[in-house]
């Protein structure tokens, strides 16, 4: 009998999205399907287009990387004239006669050996842009998941018009009956007032719905790119079913898909990187230059004078003031610390995906109470109008049962909506549909 209810419940709830659809493509309002509103989201987020320029700079550092294992190489080249009065450090005399210089020359520089600084910066880049890549799914996901609840929202605030209009509907009717058993001598003249007043709250009610509905609606076109408020297309479906998979299957396909995770591994791998640069710092360095000259005092590529040379230098610091210490603490620190929120990452999952199911569970079994009540309060209604009519019952109790069952066709449709938000962040973080 409870699962007959719940589905004419369902039934009753597509009509009244199907008639809240219809009426928003009337009014002008535009309508976009929950596909397409994740679609727009993707490509509008500032916060997403902000980690992909992360992910483009970490491409950027990798390749950076791979060109500190390639040479430098420069190119001069100059021209000079001299007065024609000039002192000859030579001679020590002052000479007549201007004189020209030309001069060219390329050199090539290359550092050989850094203590190995160089593969652990390549390390550390390879890491960095994996744990970019990884911030960038995140981002997704949690725009994915805003999206999805603005969606949720504009479609719950459109059932709660529906809602308040129903109840605006009944308050009119109980006006109307409440009018009729007075003129008839059958009610008092302040039965009258009391659904006056219930009609007045009830178009209260509904005004402060249509206010919240075209705010959701502003929402959702925020967040999809467009200006104007954007009404939802589909119908969600908010029957409560079984998941897909199991709670230990959607703990362990949380903890290996989590872009928070990944994000966490690989920032520890940066840390350990940075830890084996800053150890590099106590080998010396090996560099090798080489340099190649022309000149000439004449305007003219033929003759002048061409040198070349070849240099091998080596240093190692001996004493920098405690720098290569200071940046040795602070790189295994960080790598300490970069391990513990690795490991926290993990645990963190695990609470999520536990704090979703649990709230899944609750939400599920709030329908099913909420549906009774309903029925419950719809059953009272019709109890205490029937007295009313018939002149047994007061117009308090009437009321009283009219104002509970629109406070439960509105916990009904928070409990369904709070069910599909529920979902979907389980969702989210696991990354597929359950």
């Amino acid at each position: 009998m409870r699962q007959k209810s719940i589905g004419m419940a369902c039934a009753s709830m597509l009509l009244l999205s199907a008639a809240g659809t219809e009426a928003a493509a009337q009014d002008g309002t535009q309508t976009v399907s929950l596909v397409r509103s994740i679609e727009l989201a993707l490509i509008h987020s500032p916060q997403l287009a902000q980690t992909q320029a992360s992910l483009i700079n970490a491409g950027s550092g990798r390749r950076r990387a791979w060109g500190s294992f390639l040479p430098t190489i420069s190119m001069s080249s100059g021209a000079s004239v001299n007065s024609s009065s000039r002192f000859d450090p030579n001679t020590q005399r002052i000479v007549q006669g201007s004189s020209e210089n030309y001069n060219a020359g390329l050199g090539a520089n290359y550092q050989f050996f850094q203590g190995g600084r160089k593969y652990h910066e390549l390390n550390r880049s390879a890491s960095a842009r994996v744990e970019a890549e990884a911030r960038l799914q995140s981002q997704r996901y949690a725009v994915v998941l805003q999206t999805t609840t603005l969606y949720i929202n504009a479609l719950r605030q459109r059932d709660l018009v529906a809602v308040s209009e129903a109840s605006v509907t009944r308050a009119e009717q109980s006006l109307t009956m409440s009018r009729t058993l007075f003129s008839a001598q059958s009610a008092k003249r302040s039965d009258t007032l009391r659904t006056r007043l219930e009609l007045a709250n009830a178009r209260q009610s509904l005004l402060q719905a249509e206010n919240q509905l075209r705010a959701a609606r502003f929402a959702l076109g925020r967040q999809v790119g467009m200006s104007g408020p954007v009404a939802p297309e589909d119908v969600v479906d908010l029957t409560p079913a079984p998941l897909a998979l199991s709670e230990p299957e959607i703990i362990a396909l949380a903890e290996s898909v989590s872009p928070a995770v990944r994000a966490a591994e690989a920032a520890a791998l940066v840390a350990r990187s940075s830890l084996g640069s800053a150890r590099s710092s106590y080998l010396p360095s090996l560099s090798a230059s080489s340099n190649y000259s022309w000149s000439n005092q004449d305007r003219s590529f033929t003759g002048g004078n061409t040198s070349w040379s070849l240099r091998i230098n080596g240093s190692y610091t001996l004493f920098d003031g405690f720098a290569r210490e200071q940046s040795l603490g602070q790189a295994t620190e960080s790598q300490r610390v970069a391990r513990l929120t690795e490991d926290d990452a993990r645990r963190s999952v695990r609470q999520d995906v536990d704090a979703a199911l649990r709230t899944l569970e609750t939400q599920e079994q709030a329908i099913a109470i909420a549906q009774e009540s309903r029925d419950v309060a719809e059953e009272d209604l019709r109890l205490n109008r029937a007295l009313y009519e018939a002149g047994s019952g007061t117009v308090l109790d009437f009321l009283t049962s009219q104002v509970a069952l629109d406070q439960a066709e509105a916990n009904l449709v928070a409990a369904r909506y709070d069910y599909a938000l529920a979902k979907a962040e389980l969702e989210s973080i696991v990354g597929r549909e359950l």
